[in-house]
């Protein structure tokens, strides 16, 4: 939905945020053409809203400037698939036919977001049209425009994808754990549905779909759809998602796979090699949901499973309903990353059930999630385990402050003119759980959960917009608290940078007891080697690591490798803090590991600030391309995005 460590989305979440400022770009002319025209037709709208931060004043709430389709006018409610997937060519070759109501009656033709697609034919209601393809911008792709006879009510688009897309990756047997079979999965959150279905790529266009996918016979294909773990392997595989979701959360993986069961509505599939360590791994996660079923009301969806993914997967993990896909870094051997099964699960309400209707509403997806996501280890881990992440979340949150432009503090951001991957930092996340735990603070959480589970149920299969939100608490919260809330602060909290004065901070006494020890180890009264390290967690060790100071000399890193084995530890966590000092400081030992991690690992929140620091000078940028060329025909298209500017 991404970070040093997202509460951590190094712990949980989405998609890995990262603490780099993300670079402003003005509007391209296709970009501004449409904004213009969307602003003109919300406008007309009497519920239209411009209200945001300063400098962003025009800009209209509800409207998505990051799709050229016009769902006010035409909208796709229904999406069948039928597709091939050609391993040998890169491609996924077939028809997407949708199902559209005219939404105003006077309009005749329908815009859908492509990107790299070979549109072949279409036809409408059987019958072939023409079509238009137009200008294609950088991060928007290229519009289709279908002229609609009247009555019209389905389209059927022939098409095939670029063996580029930028949604989908294709893997050789030499990238997968087997190394015997090919893999492919697909990746839509932000925009990138459009690069394998040609259809409104927009989080307020919510559509049930269907989908029979073609494979080579060896291979299993599993979506974010009902999936039968007892189906034959036969190459021909069909699925149906009869809930309306929108475009981002539609997704398909195919590969050597197979599935174990976790509990009575849970499972987990992944190819034979990492099967039983990840069932054993996730194996709270019935618990999981149970828990939050009884917090926050019914689980909607049906079962619950997961899809390990090679560890190319650019992120921690994405919420696809159903059947959320995860990456291998997180299994630990202890439980230790699981906040991010968690993370995921709890995207069923808050997400997946309740979306955001445009990337500048992500913080009502990403700040929902998180605050459960803490509300969840809390009630299956304990209080403790509650607290200490709590404070790790809390650190990443103040490093992305530190780090970012002011505009970008901003949980309801102005992202115009900009990729909507952008949106992604600790922002959403962290500051997100922040402003919501205040809340819970001041009304109790007896009071927040009740609140919750209403809202949840009160806008359940609908995408929303922050002012939506900001009207149902007027309607809720402030009217049953008037005493406790202010809508002053609230507005604060939502639409200025940083954290509002007063905010709650999260504390350890754990985590005081490691300041403890750090500080007695850098002033050289306690040796590396007497350091009592028997009880600690993966929390501790992140925290001890997270908060050393800068600059450490050889003496002191070598104390510190030869008493922990800290390059060779098999937690990527660990291991990635540990390098990010190892780099910081030359530690030339940890460079052997520091490269078979950057080649072996995909995953955008720990590859993406080692090139980072590795780029701040000669010797290091020379690694750091060494270390990527070598990666990049495994990394992910988002991956390889995020990380060439470091190394050339």
């Amino acid at each position: 939905m991404l970070a040093t460590l997202i509460c951590v989305p190094a712990l949980f979440a989405c998609s890995d945020a990262t603490t780099e400022p993300a670079n402003k770009v003005d509007a391209s002319a296709a970009m501004k053409d449409v904004a213009n025209e969307k602003m003109g037709n919300k406008a007309a709208e009497d519920n239209a809203r411009a209200e945001i931060t300063e400098g962003s004043s025009d800009m209209a709430s509800g409207v998505d400037y990051h799709s050229f389709s016009n769902p006010d006018e035409v909208r796709v409610t229904h999406l069948a698939l039928a597709l091939s997937a050609n391993f040998d060519t890169q491609q996924l070759s077939g028809s997407a036919t949708l199902k559209v109501e005219r939404t105003d009656p006077k309009y005749n033709e329908l815009i859908l977001d492509t990107r790299a697609l070979k549109i072949e034919t279409v036809t409408v209601n059987g019958e072939a049209v023409p079509f238009t393809l137009g200008e294609t911008d950088v991060d928007l792709g290229t519009p289709l425009s279908i002229s609609l006879p009247e009555n019209a009510n389905q389209v059927t688009v022939n098409y095939a994808t670029s063996p580029s897309a930028s949604g989908v990756q294709w893997l050789t047997p030499a990238q997968t754990a087997g190394k015997k079979h090919p893999f492919l999965f697909t990746q839509a959150q932000a925009v990138h549905a459009r690069s394998f279905i040609p259809l409104q790529d927009s989080p307020q266009v919510r559509v049930t779909y269907e989908a029979t996918i073609k494979t080579p016979p060896s291979l299993l294909a599993v979506m974010s759809a009902a999936n039968d773990p007892q189906t034959k392997r036969d190459g021909e595989y069909t699925f149906t998602m009869p809930q309306p979701i929108p475009s981002y959360l539609i997704a398909l993986a195919i590969g050597d796979l197979q599935f174990k069961a976790m509990g009575e509505r849970t499972g987990v599939y992944a190819e034979p090699a990492l099967l039983e360590s990840a069932a054993k791994e996730f194996e709270d996660t019935e618990a999981m949901l149970e828990v939050t079923e009884e917090t926050y009301g019914p689980y909607q969806w049906d079962r619950y499973d997961l899809l390990i993914l090679p560890p190319s997967f650019p992120f921690g993990g994405m919420e696809n309903p159903r059947l959320s896909f995860i990456t291998p870094t997180v299994i630990a051997g202890d439980k230790s990353l699981v906040s991010l099964i968690a993370h995921e699960l709890a995207h069923s309400w808050s997400g997946n059930t309740v979306t955001n209707a445009t990337w500048r509403d992500l913080w009502l997806n990403e700040g929902f999630t998180t605050y459960l996501t803490y509300r969840i280890m809390e009630m299956i881990y304990g209080h403790e385990r509650f607290k200490k992440e709590a404070v790790l979340g809390y650190q990443d949150l103040q490093n992305d402050i530190a780090a970012l432009e002011q505009n970008d503090e901003i949980l309801a951001i102005d992202l115009r003119g900009r990729n909507p991957d952008d949106v992604f930092s600790n922002i959403p996340y962290e500051k997100g759980a922040l402003f919501l735990r205040e809340l819970e603070q001041k009304v109790g959480r007896e009071n927040f959960d009740a609140f919750l589970m209403q809202y949840f149920e009160d806008f359940a299969f609908k995408s929303i917009t922050t002012d939506t939100f900001i009207d149902y608490l007027d309607e809720t919260l402030l009217k049953q608290y008037p005493e406790k809330l202010d809508a002053e602060r609230i507005q604060q909290w939502i639409f200025e940078p940083g954290i509002p004065e007063g905010a709650p901070k999260p504390e350890s006494d754990a985590f005081t007891k490691i300041d403890d020890t750090r500080s007695a180890w850098l002033s050289g009264d306690v040796k590396a080697a007497d350091i009592e390290t028997a009880q600690w967690t993966v929390h501790e060790w992140l925290y001890f690591l997270n908060n050393m100071p800068e600059s450490l000399t050889d003496k002191q890193l070598t104390a510190l490798d030869t008493a922990f084995s800290l390059t060779e530890t098999q937690n990527n966590e660990i291991a990635h803090s540990w390098l990010m000092i190892a780099v910081a400081n030359e530690y030339k030992p940890a460079y052997e590991r520091l490269y078979s991690y950057l080649v072996s690992i995909g995953r955008n929140k720990l590859v993406k600030p080692l090139y980072r620091t590795l780029s701040q000078t000669p010797e290091g940028k020379a690694f750091a391309k060494k270390a990527f060329e070598e990666a990049k025909p495994g990394y992910h298209p988002l991956t390889i995005r995020a990380n060439e500017g470091f190394v050339n």
